[in-house]
């Protein structure tokens, strides 16, 4: 290594202890357990928060009723009632920090990851995001993480999948979440990029994933779908959600990915609801603020200037039933193991 390369790799080591002793002072605790006491098969749900009082009420009955029992969720500086009305839920841990999330969203996850699951099974879910799965109602999470575990996996795949309504988003700028998973039940898989997963070449974070071992090579990465259809935003849909937080695996390096993890033979799905809680106001206030360093909220506020009454709804459009369908399609990959362990769980029950 030539002196200049060993001096460039010394300043980044030292920016990156820099940000590390940041977050640990910025870091507080402000509500829940230093500890969870953790049965082997239990999920920790973590959760980067913002204003998330609107979607709480949606995010806790459905990620409840996958089973989880622990949450932990990094507030960013909420202006509403989110820290307040998390202190009435004992199953939560309330970490606050005001570091800018654009540097430090991994920090932030991985942190409260291996504080809370270190030997355990994490799922990392945004609040507008909710967690799908072939069998779910069989198995929840620790069924899930029971066929990981016992298949020495340490990650799953998760495709997201952006829903929509029949109408304009912008007539739903203010409706409560509530009707909001009611109404949003539309998908539209056209305009979607899709790689190998060992495509390096083609995926600009590549370089996190080349200590990866997917179990399959019928897993794919794949971007823009409808998002890229309207606004012209080739985003990032895969993501790598449900991870085994121990010595090896490195949680995080990226948003959409894990490293040194071996991959599942099956994804589940993300369903996606960005397009709620006045959407195009938060990318002018995100955009404002710098938070995010790409540039898509820009596209999606220059398409909907044009079209203010911009709906995602076209003859392409279809309702979204369960996770199962979207193997059909190609979105998601079947694993005859996993329709089996899946079949077996329900024979018992």
């Amino acid at each position: 290594m030539s002196d200049h390369g060993l001096i460039a790799r010394l300043l980044r080591k030292g920016k990156k202890l820099g940000q590390l002793a940041r977050l640990k002072t910025s870091l507080k605790r402000v509500h829940g357990p230093a500890a969870f006491d953790l049965a082997a098969d239990d999920v920790v749900v973590v959760t980067l928060i913002k204003n998330f009082s609107y979607y709480m009420d949606g995010y806790f009955e459905h990620y409840r009723n996958l089973g989880a029992r622990h949450f932990v969720f990094i507030d960013n500086g909420s202006t509403d009632d989110t820290v307040e009305r998390l202190k009435s839920h004992p199953d939560c841990v309330v970490l606050h920090s005001t570091l800018p999330m654009g540097i430090y969203e991994g920090e932030f996850r991985r942190h409260a990851a291996q504080t809370y699951a270190r030997n355990h099974w994490v799922l990392f879910a945004d609040s507008d995001e909710m967690f799908d799965f072939q069998g779910r109602d069989i198995l929840g999470l620790s069924g899930l993480a029971q066929y990981m575990t016992a298949h020495s996996y340490t990650a799953m795949m998760a495709q997201m999948l952006d829903l929509f309504p029949r109408g304009s988003i912008q007539s739903y700028a203010h409706t409560p979440y509530e009707t909001v998973l009611a109404d949003f039940r539309y998908y539209d898989l056209s305009h979607i990029r899709r790689y190998d997963y060992t495509d390096y070449d083609s995926i600009s974070f590549s370089y996190y994933m080349r200590t990866n071992t997917p179990a399959t090579d019928q897993l794919e990465f794949m971007f823009g779908g409808v998002r890229h259809k309207v606004f012209g935003e080739l985003c990032c849909l895969t993501k790598h959600p449900l991870v085994f937080i121990d010595d090896t695996v490195w949680p995080c390096p990226h948003p959409h990915t894990a490293a040194h993890v071996r991959v599942a033979d099956v994804t589940g799905v993300v369903k996606h609801y960005k397009f709620t809680n006045d959407p195009f106001q938060r990318d002018m206030q995100t955009l404002r603020d710098g938070v995010l360093p790409h540039g898509e909220d820009k596209l999606r506020l220059e398409t909907v200037r044009d079209h203010p009454d911009l709906s995602l709804y076209s003859d392409d459009a279809q309702p979204y039933t369960s996770a199962e369908a979207l193997y059909g399609d190609g979105f998601l990959v079947s694993s005859p193991t996993f329709t089996q362990f899946v079949a077996k769980r329900r024979a018992q029950v």
